[in-house]
């Protein structure tokens, strides 16, 4: 008989594991804080005796070093990885006995690095389970472009083969435990799907499984999003050898040193939710709940090795938040302070405050007259936004504040968090700011206008005369189907400086192309002409795939294919 037990760590979207038998287990990229593993190997009765890692981590600092030396377990970590300390090199092919009849069995799979490693766990020679790490994911893969740029094209391909050498050679009812793909962002994609799977599943579904490799690998490249700043790192300080945690508790301050620390440039967070701060704060703090993904975006945003000062309703929220940061590499506040503002604020001065809303006030108070910024991802705004928004992700807002234009600035994320600690960026450079605390699914309910509109707008608006569809695709696209109505002009007639056909002239237009993304680049480009444009979310695969009419392309009477 065995085990597996998740070691979950929610706040970065990845696991680490606690296999075994009877009386030995295994530990396979264990977190920073190492005392949660060692309580679970208490509580299962069992010593640990491997410590193993699937790779150097770029988005978290490793707890295995430590719990190697804390338990006297073998260190494991893949050959090639130019590790710094004492340890045992893996090889392809290697294997340890675990327990009785239980075997771990290392299995080469690079891409999302080159010395990236695979476990397998055999019970009586028989594959069970198998520890992926960043390489075949729930659905997807781990991203391959945090090691060196250069590698990056390189090493996609590697992860198609990596996948393709997993489902080769396991079993379909192999349990796939991979480390990433829970919110982190060393997953490729955020794909859809359930907490556990199989050999057998992601067969079916995982896109490194399903798709040709030069499709695989475009559509990978094609979708990774920025990486996290404090990324680079990680990579060192695992190489070097994290030193051990200290969850001590911070040095407690005073209303006198918060304002003394944030008057010398330093960070004051305030670990609240999002409605309490906006209610009442010390001018000058950062809001980044503890609830949330504290230390993914406070480790991203805070300048590396910048002092942070904790202020906390409670000891316990503030212990909690120590921990979620030591896993990131910030690992010792300056000071804290628990409580509330009224005890945070020197002797006359008041708390600041400032109001949130949802996306019906905003429609209500008239978008023309505020800037509205929107502080999510490149890639979520490429899904639509707010017509005339203003975007900067919430990584880039530090540095870019100076381009935000005077006036009382409405910020808004897919859900309320990002805005939240957006709002009170601002704040603390004296901007007037409203934090929408809504989902952004609201905003086209609420009427506002959005740059980006789905097919069956489009056709609506067609239907009615209200704007003219405006296809961008090139000649033999538009012969193969497009919709009834439309007028044509390829997008690199537009780039030329070629003018509108006559029909589209001072019109409003909606703009299609076949996926949607060089109807964005259209849109843009009409848009600086004057032009009043928006363009269709999935363009013609879209319109076609909601069942809307497509004309032309054929003469055997069956249906047009954009």
């Amino acid at each position: 008989m065995y085990f597996v037990d998740t070691i979950d760590v929610p706040g970065l979207g990845n696991r680490g594991y606690l296999a075994g038998g009877a009386h030995s287990a295994v530990v396979v990229d264990p977190p920073r804080d190492v005392d949660r593993v060692i309580a679970a190997a208490a509580q299962r009765g069992v010593r640990v005796t491997h410590v193993v890692e699937t790779h150097v981590h770029n988005d978290y600092v490793t707890g295995g070093l430590e719990l190697a030396r804390l338990t006297g377990a073998a260190y494991l970590v893949p050959a090639g990885a130019g590790v710094a300390y004492a340890h045992t090199p893996v090889a392809d092919g290697d294997a340890v006995e675990v327990a009785g009849g239980l075997t771990l069995r290392a299995l080469a799979t690079p891409g999302h690095t080159p010395h990236h490693t695979s476990y397998v766990l055999e019970d009586a020679g028989q594959a069970v389970a198998v520890f992926t790490g960043g390489s075949l994911l729930i659905g997807t893969v781990g991203r391959p472009d945090l090691v060196e740029p250069r590698l990056t094209a390189r090493l996609a391909r590697a992860q198609y083969d990596s996948a393709h050498r997993l489902a080769d050679a396991l079993p379909d009812d192999t349990a796939v435990l991979p480390t990433h793909g829970f919110g982190s962002f060393c997953s490729a994609t955020q794909a859809a799907g359930g907490a556990t799977t199989t050999i057998g599943q992601e067969r079916g579904a995982n896109e490194a499984l399903v798709k040709d490799v030069d499709t695989f690998v475009a559509d990978l490249l094609a979708g990774l999003d920025d990486v996290p700043a404090y990324y680079a790192h990680m990579g060192p300080v695992n190489a070097r050898g994290p030193a051990p945690v200290d969850l001590t508790p911070p040095l407690p301050a005073d209303a006198d040193e918060i304002a003394a620390r944030l008057a010398a440039g330093e960070w004051v967070v305030d670990l609240r939710n999002r409605v309490a701060f906006a209610e009442g704060h010390v001018a000058g703090s950062l809001n980044f709940a503890a609830e949330g993904q504290l230390a993914t975006y406070l480790a991203w945003l805070l300048p590396w090795g910048r002092p942070v000062t904790l202020l906390a309703e409670s000891a316990e929220q503030l212990a909690a938040a120590q921990r979620e940061l030591v896993r990131v590499g910030i690992d010792r506040p300056a000071a804290a302070a628990t409580g509330s503002p009224t005890a945070w604020v020197r002797t006359g001065e008041r708390p600041r405050s400032f109001p949130r809303a949802d996306f019906a006030e905003l429609t209500a108070h008239g978008n023309d007259s505020v800037v509205i910024l929107d502080v999510r991802r490149d890639s979520e705004r490429r899904d639509g936004h707010i017509r005339g928004s203003l975007h900067i992700p919430l990584h880039r807002l530090r540095d870019r504040l100076a381009e935000i234009p005077d006036g009382t600035v409405w910020v808004h994320c897919a859900g309320g968090m990002r805005a939240a600690i957006a709002a009170s960026l601002l704040d603390a450079a004296g901007r007037d700011v409203v934090a929408v605390d809504d989902s952004f699914d609201a905003a086209r309910a609420a009427g506002l206008p959005m740059a980006r509109i789905t097919p069956a707008e489009a056709q609506e608006r067609a239907a009615a005369g209200a704007a003219v569809l405006l296809d961008v695709r090139e000649q033999d696209e538009w012969a193969s189907g497009h919709a009834p109505g439309a007028v044509h002009i390829p997008l690199s007639a537009l780039t030329t400086g070629s003018d509108l056909p006559p029909a589209a002239h001072g019109r409003p237009l909606v703009v299609l192309c076949r996926s949607g993304r060089r109807s964005r680049e259209a849109t843009t480009l009409l848009t600086a002409r004057g032009a009043d444009a928006v363009d269709v979310i999935g363009g013609m695969v879209a319109w076609a795939g909601a069942g809307l009419p497509v004309v032309g392309g054929g003469t055997d009477g069956s249906r047009p294919t954009p």
